[in-house]
């Protein structure tokens, strides 16, 4: 029981990073239609910006933990917007028109440029940082085995429902959301009724970008590493997680995550940890085979 509960609470932190990344995906499928497949090197990015941040950070010897990851919060958040606009402005906005190949070729070079942007400007070693929350809680004592809660595992999962439950209002209640949904059902119709649609696009994408940029960070805090090839096997997850939980849904994406983060961590602690992602994947594929849209997705509707 005490290894349940503990995997449950590694299982459940994982996921939610999985979960705020896939929130990323979702919201540019929704609006656009297409997959970000540079998404998850913008979270790479955000992670090595936010390991400059504390570097930075401790050499002008600023040690209130608070204040650090405020500044570090708002560095990478700021920065890593910024990435997120020029992606569309280079890879999308011109392609806007074209066969769905295209962009979907010109994201995947974007995500090969940013990989190796780092790589060359910051060194392939990975780079840690010093522990900036250390402790946490002791639950409970069963049979030996102590089931602990880390304070980052409390704020990652606490950030993550805060952020949920502020971009779902974003969307369902806000005149942004409004014509973010606007431009998701048409829009060149949207853009009569005077919307104006680059603009919403862009900030779209800085708005999965300052996602991006939130799961870098506490990632960063939480696992203490960092290097240059995190981002892909974190957008292939997270990517994995928008469609189980059916793209274009916000709820479906985190719900998404979290069963991710679930079978990783049960997986890995009751069979094989190597086979993990099979099983992920083959549990994705189960999924879709019942279920096409995903758990909360909604049958696309052809307009005729």
């Amino acid at each position: 029981m005490g290894q349940f509960i503990q995997q449950l609470i590694n299982g459940l932190t994982l996921g939610a990073v999985y979960g705020l990344i896939a929130l990323g995906y979702t919201m540019v499928y929704g609006i656009i239609g297409m997959i970000n497949f540079a998404h998850g090197d913008i979270y790479m990015v955000s992670a090595i910006i936010s390991v400059t941040a504390l570097t930075l950070m401790s050499a002008f010897g600023i040690s209130s933990v608070p204040l650090v990851l405020a500044l570090v919060l708002i560095i990478a958040i700021g920065f890593t917007s910024v990435y997120g606009w020029a992606v569309e402005r280079t890879a999308y906005r011109p392609l806007r028109n074209a066969s769905r190949l295209a962009p979907l070729i010109s994201a995947i070079g974007m995500s090969i440029f940013l990989q190796n942007m780092v790589q060359v400007s910051q060194g392939a070693r990975v780079k840690p940082v010093p522990t900036l929350i250390p402790g946490g809680l002791e639950l409970f004592t069963h049979n030996g085995f102590s089931v602990h809660l880390a304070y980052t595992q409390i704020m990652i999962c606490v950030v993550t429902v805060v952020l949920m439950v502020a971009f779902t209002g974003l969307i369902t209640r806000t005149s942004f959301g409004r014509q973010q949904r606007a431009c998701e059902q048409d829009r060149t119709m949207a853009s009569l009724l005077g919307i104006d649609v680059d603009k919403t696009i862009s900030y779209t994408f800085m708005l999965g970008a300052a996602l991006a940029a939130v799961a870098g960070v506490m990632v960063t805090v939480y696992y203490g590493v960092v290097d240059f090839s995190i981002g892909f096997v974190a957008g292939i997850k997270a990517f994995t997680a928008a469609v189980l939980g059916g793209v274009g849904s916000l709820p479906g994406a985190m719900l998404g995550g979290v069963l991710i983060g679930l079978i990783e961590s049960y997986w890995s602690a009751y069979l094989s940890p190597e086979y993990k992602d099979v099983a992920t994947f083959a549990i994705l594929i189960l999924v879709l085979m019942f279920r096409p849209s995903g758990l909360l997705g909604r049958p696309e509707v052809e307009k005729v």
